[in-house]
């Protein structure tokens, strides 16, 4: 649910800058510059977020001996 309301947050900055950039020449580079850096840094924190939410490797601890660690023989190929 926080993906959805940081996505949220980040769809109402970029109509908030669409509405905000200050008029000119260069009015277009501002807003596409500053929504696509909006985008780009959602896109990211999200991705790293639900890559450490549900991680596609299950970590193993290394402060086990290998006859210790359940599953750690196997997974490793060891009798």
């Amino acid at each position: 649910a926080e993906v959805l309301y940081v996505l949220v947050a980040v769809v109402g900055l970029s109509v908030a800058t669409w509405f905000l950039t200050p008029k000119g020449d260069s009015q277009t580079v501002w807003r596409s510059s500053i929504i696509l850096t909006l985008a780009m840094c959602y896109i990211m924190w999200a991705i790293t977020y639900l890559s450490q939410l549900h991680p596609l490797i299950q970590p193993m601890r290394s402060d086990l001996r290998p006859e210790f660690a359940e599953g750690y023989s196997e997974y490793y190929g060891m009798e």
